[in-house]
């Protein structure tokens, strides 16, 4: 990698961290917190200012991508940062349910996701593109280890409104990194991309890998439905779950780095993701099928986040890599669209499927999901051998 692509790859994912590092500093809390509101005692309405952040990211992930294409992908990730920071404030003020429901819609109105990987897409050669995913992905992991050992800690110092306004000034700083760190990228050039749109949407090549980023966070939601209830089971207390979470975590962006580099060192993307797909299969069976102790499953979830990070780094890299260059941001926010479905039906399924079938249900309809998964993978296109593209990477700020 160039010095160019290793500073706009360590910029984008600091622009991730800041923004995920906010969010993932209220989940701990808000539901704890939620009864302070005028009308915070009716759950269904605590739970749907969590999932409103979601569904608004849902709905504007493709506008947004859409809009970046059209007019540049760095004025959009202003707007959105903007927005975002805007929510923060609004919902550090709110006195009822319905304004902390209004201020995480008005976050998720800042749906710059599918924007910044897109700009990062742009910033890198094709070759690199998945190790820049990787930072990104390592990045938003590390946030997530980060707050469940610093929230707590910041919830007693400034409470859920300090958070909330926490969040914002951490979006606010996001907007300093991509005008001061972020190198500008060209307008892509090509065939407009309202000419590419249909080609995109229903490209079979991205379809898999949409399939594969919804039932990934599906997964994912769903078990975190039932681990955290097994791990108390097993012993440990709620407020000691971060001493398994935190090195976990760790440990798995270790294991993550070797089959990332031999994808891109060898181009041999499709058997990298086969085996990562292959492995959660194998978790989800297993935690369904054995009775595991503390450090039983500590492994599984040791196992889960190496392939769940190894996913998260090839899945956005391959969507880029198929895409058309002018409609790379449609395709990215088409598959950010579908990652946030993920999270919203992985909560919503994962949580009636323990009611009526338990634990073992869940990781039987996850196992169940990991398979069409791999059967879906197993057709891929392995895309174009890489190395001729060069990046467009202009050094000037903007």
């Amino acid at each position: 990698m160039t010095a160019a692509e290793i500073r706009a790859g360590a910029s984008l994912a600091g622009v991730f961290g800041l923004r995920m590092l906010g969010l993932f500093f209220i989940l701990p809390v808000f539901a704890v917190h939620a009864s302070q509101y005028r009308g915070g005692e009716n759950l269904t309405l605590v739970g749907l200012a969590i999932g409103a952040y979601g569904l608004t990211q849902a709905i504007l992930q493709v506008p947004f991508g859409m809009a970046s294409d059209r007019w540049g992908r760095k004025p959009v990730i202003y707007a959105g940062l903007l927005l975002f920071a805007a929510g923060s404030f609004f919902a550090a003020s709110a006195g009822d349910i319905w304004s902390a429901i209004a201020g995480r819609a008005m976050q998720g109105t800042g749906a710059v996701n599918s924007v910044v990987m897109a700009l990062a897409a742009d910033l890198t050669r094709e070759q690199h593109r998945t190790k820049v995913m990787a930072m990104i992905g390592s990045t938003i992991g590390l946030m997530f280890a980060l707050s469940l050992v610093a929230a707590p800690v910041l919830d007693q110092w400034i409470g859920l409104a300090g958070l909330f306004s926490l969040t914002g000034i951490l979006a606010l700083l996001a907007i300093w990194v991509v005008w001061s760190q972020v190198p500008d990228a060209p307008l892509p050039r090509g065939p407009a991309a309202g000419a590419n749109r249909r080609a995109t949407m229903l490209d079979p090549e991205l379809l898999r890998l949409n399939l594969g980023i919804f039932i990934l966070h599906v997964i994912l939601y769903a078990m975190f439905m039932v681990v955290p209830p097994l791990l108390i089971s097993a012993g440990l207390d709620l407020s000691g779950h971060w001493k398994l979470y935190l090195p976990v975590v760790l440990v798995s962006f270790v294991f993550m780095v070797p089959p990332i580099l031999y994808a891109d060192r060898r181009n041999r993307p499709k058997p990298v993701l086969l085996c990562a797909v292959a492995l959660l299969l194998a978790v989800e069976a297993s935690l369904g099928a054995l009775q595991m102790g503390i450090a039983g499953l500590a492994a599984a979830m040791l196992a889960f986040f190496v392939a769940f990070n190894v996913l998260e780094a090839m899945l956005p890299s391959l969507v880029s890599r198929f895409a058309p260059a002018s409609g790379r941001g449609m395709a990215i926010g088409v598959y950010n669209t579908t990652q946030t479905l993920g999270i919203f039906f992985g909560g919503l399924c994962g949580g009636w499927t323990a009611k009526h079938f338990g634990a073992g249900g869940v990781f039987a309809a996850c196992a169940g999901l990991a398979g069409l998964w791999l059967v879906a993978a197993a057709g891929m296109r392995a895309p174009a051998r890489m190395g001729a593209e060069k990046a467009a990477v202009n050094p000037a700020r903007g």
